[in-house]
């Protein structure tokens, strides 16, 4: 079977375009998305430079999600609605992976859930129940994906669709990363919370933490 086409909703952030570059690697067609065209094909350019033999398209949000057969959403919080909102009928029927993570500067470092209860409850509401919202990679730290080996790092996978979780842990797997399914969208507000409390860590020990999940055969 192909792989699907993906689509990267703000992959032109420290995230996305790690994860644009992991997917690229690992055979899959990935667009970059943007509100602004010029900013998809500056991330493009970058990706290029690294893979000068990749094809990897760039198009504007709505034009990238139409494109695709997953779209992932890596935009910060403030601009998750109106992005959501942008692409809410090219989405339909596709799953789409939120990151998103209620990161309120400047205390990011403090769990800050929103009153919904998590972006992924958000994510989903907005887009209406003929998608398949899936939450992940809030926990995953950006810079390690410019490389090449696996990732010491876990993906817990949340959505209502458990065949859509599994389609996500497998790009969880193409990326160098575990992915683990971890229940309902409800559940996703656990690893949004756990982005702070990571942050904190980071800043603590001057490092790149990570989650890890022992116990696992």
């Amino acid at each position: 079977m192909a792989e699907p086409h993906i689509s990267v909703i703000g992959g032109t952030g420290d995230l996305g375009s790690g994860l644009c570059y992991r997917w690229v690697k690992a055979g899959y067609h990935v667009t970059i998305g943007s509100r602004k065209l010029s900013k998809a094909e500056q991330a493009r350019a970058r990706l290029k430079a690294a893979m000068p033999d990749a094809e990897i398209g760039a198009l504007d949000n709505a034009a990238a999600a139409a494109a695709s057969d997953i779209v992932v959403v890596t935009v910060p919080f403030e601009y998750q609605t109106s992005t959501l909102e942008a692409i809410r009928d090219a989405a339909q029927g596709k799953i789409v992976v939120d990151t998103t993570v209620s990161l309120r500067p400047p205390k990011v470092a403090m769990v800050q859930l929103p009153p919904e209860g998590s972006a992924g409850m958000i994510a989903q509401r907005v887009l209406g129940d003929g998608v398949r919202v899936v939450s992940a990679f809030q926990n995953v730290p950006a810079s390690e994906l410019w490389g090449d080996g696996p990732v010491d790092c876990d993906v817990l996978v949340t959505g209502n669709d458990k065949a859509a979780r599994a389609r996500v842990i497998d790009l969880a797997a193409a990326a160098g990363l575990r992915g683990l399914h971890a229940g309902p969208i409800e559940n996703s507000a656990a690893s949004e919370a756990m982005t702070s409390v990571l942050i904190t860590i980071n800043r603590q020990f001057k490092c790149h933490a990570g989650l890890r999940i022992t116990g696992l055969d």
